[in-house]
């Protein structure tokens, strides 16, 4: 039997389990979300998350930039990396990687029919905590010295709070999931702090104060030391193109010899200096994010180079992210599907492309907050192509023109992604950019179409020259 046809039925059977992301509501508590099942399905494998160190990864935004930034600049360090990180852009395999590989499709076949039998004595076990389970197994296979673990959603319940980690990270905390984690960012907070374990050292990007205090209460409770980036570890951006950013970054300790290198040029002492393919204000703080957490992770026996990092840094792949598909006229993909994150799209569009005016190819699950998303990105938006994806939360693009057309915006729906594209293709001209966000599923359906109309030698991967 061909692997493709076998791989299609692994994957249906993985669906064929409780799959919370795919349900329009459900509730977000210990009824649902028992962590008491998972450590005993992970005990009936052998533990095989015990078998290597582990960086976990939390937040709201970020969280799968920083995870990718650190696997990169580990493998590149020499040392064997898995990754795990979800939903996928593309690829159900993209979600667990070896040195920055998928699992093979064969691979995965073979890992779901050996476990079958455990996963029917596990009642109630969800397609996320089996392929969570799958990732440990096969890391452990593979023999990887360290994984990164990306939050699924918010922590405390989370499949992969499971683990004992080496470093514990809290990326930018924001509204998002609110009717599951809670209305106020003290709530969200305590749920993404949830991660945080006795005397585990804990990595904190910039927050809102007010989630900040709640990961410092939960920090103290469980004696947890707090590195704060932006506070104990300061970074200022040197330089930046399409091509990518240049930053400098140093312990608050150097602080004084930062202001003089800053005010007198070279010396004795300059501050590490980075480069990352990823672009906008808010790249800076997850690359200053995950080079703090390798710090903290080198001070507890992770052996990650300089070089490495600086060449894991350079080299970081990590589509779907102000992912620029074709330079002129200009085609932007984007998984913004927050306010939060569509503030900070508007301002790296704005830092790029001030004053471009913009085709807005948009699609987002009917659970977010639509107006917010559109207020934010509104400022350039000439007319809004709505569309949706194939997943089952997406919101029917007859409701999205509605929502714009209140907001006067004009717009117009379109059933496929590939229509969208083509529809924006005529409203945009030579003139105006194509932007694609509201979601990371309508970016990937982007992407793929993209990609089948132009072929992957088509495809632009801007290399960095700074």
């Amino acid at each position: 039997m061909e692997i493709e046809p076998q791989y299609q039925e692994t994957l249906d059977y993985l669906y064929s389990h409780i799959d919370y992301s795919l349900q329009k509501t459900f509730r977000y508590s210990p009824e649902k979300f028992d962590l008491t099942r998972m450590r005993d399905f992970m005990t009936a494998l052998g533990n095989p998350e015990r078998e290597y160190k582990i960086l976990h990864v939390a937040g709201t935004k970020g969280k799968g930039s920083v995870s990718a930034l650190c696997a990169s600049a580990i493998q590149q360090s020499g040392l064997r990396v898995g990754l795990y990180t979800s939903p996928h852009l593309q690829d159900y395999a993209e979600r667990i990687q070896v040195d920055g590989e998928p699992i093979p499709h064969a691979d995965l076949i073979s890992l779901v029919d050996e476990i079958k039998p455990r996963i029917a004595r596990s009642p109630e076990i969800t397609t996320f905590e089996i392929t969570t389970a799958l990732a440990f197994l096969y890391f452990a296979r593979k023999e990887v010295d360290i994984a990164v673990l990306e939050v699924g959603l918010g922590g405390r319940l989370d499949a992969t709070n499971v683990c004992s980690p080496e470093v514990t990270v809290i990326t930018s905390i924001s509204y998002d999931h609110t009717y599951l984690l809670g209305d106020t960012l003290t709530e969200i907070a305590g749920e993404k702090a949830g991660i945080i374990k006795s005397s585990i050292p804990v990595v904190v990007s910039p927050q809102n104060e007010e989630a900040l205090q709640a990961i410092k209460d939960i920090a103290g409770q469980r004696g947890a030391p707090i590195t704060q980036v932006g506070e104990d570890y300061r970074y200022q951006l040197a330089e930046k193109s399409l091509a990518g950013q240049r930053f400098q970054i140093w312990h608050k300790s150097e602080q004084e010899k930062y202001e003089r290198y800053f005010f007198r040029g070279n010396g004795d002492w300059e501050p590490v200096q980075l480069t990352i393919p990823l672009l906008g204000s808010h790249q800076l703080e997850n690359a200053a994010t995950a080079y703090t957490t390798l710090m903290i992770a080198r001070e507890n026996g992770i052996e990650v180079s300089n070089l490495g990092i600086e060449k894991g840094f350079r080299s970081v792949f990590w589509p779907g992210r102000f992912e620029i598909l074709r330079l002129e006229p200009p085609l932007i993909i984007d998984s913004a599907h927050n306010r939060d994150s569509a503030q900070k799209l508007q301002v790296v569009l704005q830092d790029y492309y001030p004053g471009v005016p913009v085709i807005l190819v948009f699609g987002a699950s009917e659970d977010k907050d639509i107006k917010g998303m559109l207020a934010e990105l509104r400022p350039n938006i000439i007319r809004i192509v709505a569309t949706k994806s194939t997943h089952p939360r997406a919101s029917d693009p007859n409701e999205l023109v509605e929502i714009a057309q209140e907001m006067d915006i004009p717009a117009i729906s379109s059933s496929t992604i590939e229509d969208a594209l083509e529809e924006a293709e005529l409203l945009a001209g030579s003139k105006a950019i194509i932007l694609v966000t509201g979601s990371i599923f309508v970016a990937a359906a982007a992407r793929s179409a993209w990609q089948e109309r132009i072929g992957e030698k088509g495809f632009i991967h801007i290399g960095n020259k700074l």
